[in-house]
């Protein structure tokens, strides 16, 4: 895999996501609670830190937890909460050394089935359904894995001209729609939990 992507605004960032599928699964992995382009900044930073230019399965689940807790705590820090996400991402790293001799690719290659890349997916540590459909969407859009089906199985986040999520995101432009489109979400839920409290309120009083 090495494949141009535009996720972290970073050249160097965005270089190691586009030709390692470790580092693409950390970034998605680390991509909650934080903006985008500092999640997926996240795999570089590790890397650099490890004395490397690429992240390996095999030493990261090896390493001391503490030691690795601090790594990723270090200024600036990979995530606003980078004590449990460093345990996250050896959790993610222990299960592809487990199930996948640490080969991270072999999660999706030569799997013809975007149901059954969804389900292995679902299946990483750290991944629930909708990151899982996130990141499918980006394998089928942006890097070229798309087997049968691979756009139902993403569900909303595999449809064609969509700007949901960090599948989406080619470059400035684009990830300004992706944020919009994330901070129209919260709005919505914001009014529909008001609503519901204002309901909830009429209720009791009735």
């Amino acid at each position: 895999m090495d494949i141009t992507l535009r996720i972290a605004q970073d050249t160097e960032a965005d270089g190691l996501l586009g030709r390692s599928p470790l580092a693409a699964l950390v970034g998605m992995l680390l991509d909650q609670q934080v903006p985008m382009e500092w999640a997926f900044s996240g795999p570089l930073t590790i890397a650099r830190r490890l004395g490397g230019d690429d992240l390996d399965a095999h030493e990261i689940a090896a390493y001391d937890p503490d030691a690795f807790a601090e790594l990723l705590s270090a200024k600036p820090a990979v995530h606003r909460y980078p004590g449990s996400m460093a345990g996250r991402v050896q959790q993610l790293c222990q299960y592809l050394v487990d199930h996948y001799d640490g080969d991270a690719e072999a999660v999706w290659r030569g799997v013809d089935s975007g149901k059954e890349v969804l389900k292995r997916l679902n299946e990483l540590p750290g991944f629930g359904k909708q990151k899982a459909q996130i990141f499918l969407a980006l394998l089928g859009k942006q890097l070229g894995v798309r087997p049968r089906g691979w756009r139902e199985a993403a569900g909303v986040y595999g449809e064609e001209g969509a700007y949901r999520s960090a599948a989406d995101i080619t470059g400035p432009e684009t990830l300004r729609k992706v944020r919009a489109h994330k901070q129209a979400l919260k709005q919505e839920a914001k009014r529909a939990a008001a609503e519901a409290k204002r309901a909830a309120t009429g209720t009791e009083k009735s």
